[in-house]
């Protein structure tokens, strides 16, 4: 899977991957529909930290088609209630 952080790089992400992205975006889902503000900055870098982790950074002489695009690392929580609502942005 292909994962792009917005502002940043693309990162290969192995399939097996997609599960804990999947928990990590749902706490950051949970977080932004709850109201919480305080725990939304958390949230989210944990988030883009995993991808960064465990990602292979797909060079920038490669074009490759992103199967997820995540806001960039400063996303506020104004803008995330905008992003991260209902399924969120990661496909089951």
């Amino acid at each position: 899977m292909i994962v792009r952080i917005s502002g940043e790089d693309q990162y290969l992400l192995d399939d097996a991957d997609a599960e804990r992205l999947n928990e990590l975006e749902n706490a950051v889902v949970a977080t932004v529909e709850s109201g919480r503000e305080d725990g939304f900055e958390e949230a989210y870098r944990a988030l883009l930290d995993y991808v960064r982790a465990h990602g292979e950074r797909v060079g920038d002489e490669e074009i490759e088609t992103s199967e997820v695009i995540l806001p960039p690392a400063d996303l506020t929580f104004e803008e995330a209630g905008r992003e991260f609502t209902g399924e969120g942005l990661i496909p089951d």
